[in-house]
């Protein structure tokens, strides 16, 4: 078991590599802000300081679905701070400290503001500690999708895309403020905990396990996970030595064996295709199919309500990459994350038999790719780059048109400079964040001599089908 010295140092030495920029004036002992203004959730995240490490110690019980948590969030004020705010929805605070000493707090919506004894410096490194208690909220997406806290037939699983990881903790929960993670989680005798990173210790006493889970690598909040349920667990190892951790709920066990036996020569294949793999761990999470609506790219080992089939796990796989260690700066650039592991996709079926990424193109152009008239009109609803708004960050351009803008700039310049390109940009900003036009001057930079106006205008922010392909 880590002392919480140890865990103040490594939170410490973790500011370096982390934290991206918040929002927030130059007022000396003014409050922060109450979001990074992101385009579509204003409100997520927080301004004034840059989180370095989450310390979240989880008490959970199924029956009554009742969570009792002690948040130690490690943070560095990127200015003078009289106030601060934390994303919190639901669940009831009962007390905050900002080093040590006792801090006033108050809530309006999902805004936690808490006002320190003493103002912060400008560059301060301090502690905040938060405990709560509660029945966690489902949080409904505008999408309608469901996300934060989820019960399930045995457990309960945290689901954070995009906002939903403020129903179980407070924090800064924008993708551009990363933080470390070390998650200790109780439940009762009989139940098991998967999380993010690496399981570090287990212990039984008293009817209740406690199992703690260590995150290294910087993580944005929204693909924390914590799954609490019935799970048949394996360990091993890829070709090269990178640990395999998958927990697979005992109803899709053996539908999952085949895809899952899989895992090391998918990540084999992405290592060659998108370079080093970022992270300490992998693996997979498999619960049941009805506990949620969609599977999630959550860090190390991503989540999927039923056993996944080949091209899903790649898929996920691939946004450990794109998505997970390259994040996006703001919700609008999603299509950074969904466009990549959409293609992602395309290139395992080209190497393995199916159709080319030409065809799938083709396919997708022609609206011949689905069988609905309506899904393949979808396509050309927006531009993948400019959603309407946030009920449509994970609709079909995103994904397909982001991959088919994908598509257009490896034709144009030539399968090896695409091959280098996917492999520089993830390298390029590895465990920070990005938006759309740092990759766009970056395909430039790659490939100076090439002209891609027509990409940018037609494919990338253009209204409607292109007329050129």
């Amino acid at each position: 078991m880590r002392t919480l010295s140890l865990r103040l140092l490594v939170a410490a030495a973790t500011f370096t590599a982390l934290a991206a920029c918040s929002g927030g004036g130059t007022v000396d002992g003014a409050p922060g802000g109450s979001g990074v203004r992101d385009p579509y959730f204003p409100k997520a995240g927080n301004g004034g300081y840059d989180v370095g490490h989450y310390d979240l110690t989880l008490d959970y019980d199924p029956d009554a679905e009742h969570l009792a948590g002690t948040a130690v969030i490690t943070a560095r004020a990127i200015r003078d701070l009289s106030a601060f705010n934390l994303d919190l929805k639901g669940l009831d605070v009962e007390k905050v400290q900002v080093e040590g000493r006792d801090a006033r707090f108050n809530r309006a919506g999902q805004e936690l503001t808490v006002r320190p004894a003493d103002e912060l410096d400008d560059g301060e490194t301090f502690r905040v500690t938060v405990r709560y208690s509660g029945e966690p909220e489902t949080i409904t997406d505008p999408d309608g999708s469901e996300e934060g806290w989820l019960p399930t037939a045995d457990g309960a699983v945290g689901l954070g895309e995009p906002t939903g990881s403020m129903a179980w903790f407070p924090g800064s929960h924008h993708p551009s403020d990363k933080a470390a993670y070390d998650v200790a989680v109780t439940v009762p005798e009989g139940f098991g905990v998967v999380s993010n990173g690496e399981l570090r210790d287990e212990w039984t006493r008293g009817g209740r396990t406690t199992s703690t889970w260590h995150t290294a690598e910087p993580m944005s909040s929204h693909v924390v996970t914590v799954a609490v349920g019935d799970w048949e667990t394996g360990r091993s190892t890829t070709d090269d030595g990178l640990p395999v951790y998958t927990a697979v709920d005992p109803e899709q066990a053996d539908a999952s064996r085949k895809v899952l036996k899989r895992l090391p020569e998918i990540m084999g294949w992405a290592q060659e295709k998108f370079g080093p793999y970022p992270f300490s761990s992998t693996g997979a999470i498999v619960d049941r199919a009805e506990d949620a609506g969609y599977a999630l790219e959550t860090q190390n080992r991503p989540y999927f309500p039923g056993a996944p089939d080949a091209v899903l796990l790649v898929h996920e796989l691939a946004h450990q990459w794109y998505g997970n260690s390259v994040s996006p700066k703001t919700w609008r650039d999603m299509w950074l994350n969904e466009g990549f592991a959409t293609y992602a996709e395309w290139l395992w079926q080209e190497d393995h038999g199916g159709d080319t990424a030409r065809q799938t193109f083709e396919a997708l152009y022609d609206g011949t790719y689905y069988d609905d008239e309506a899904a393949n009109e979808s396509v050309w609803a927006f531009p993948p780059a400019d959603p309407p708004d946030a009920a449509h960050i994970s609709d079909a351009p995103v994904y397909q048109r982001g991959a088919m803008v994908l598509h257009r700039i490896r034709e144009t310049v030539g399968d090896k400079a695409f091959r280098e390109l996917l492999r520089g940009w993830s390298a390029a900003h590895r465990h920070g964040n990005a938006d759309t036009g740092d990759f766009t001057a970056y395909v430039e930079k790659s490939a100076p001599d090439e002209d891609f106006t027509e990409i940018w205008e037609d494919w990338l922010r253009g209204d409607g089908r292109p007329e050129s392909r």
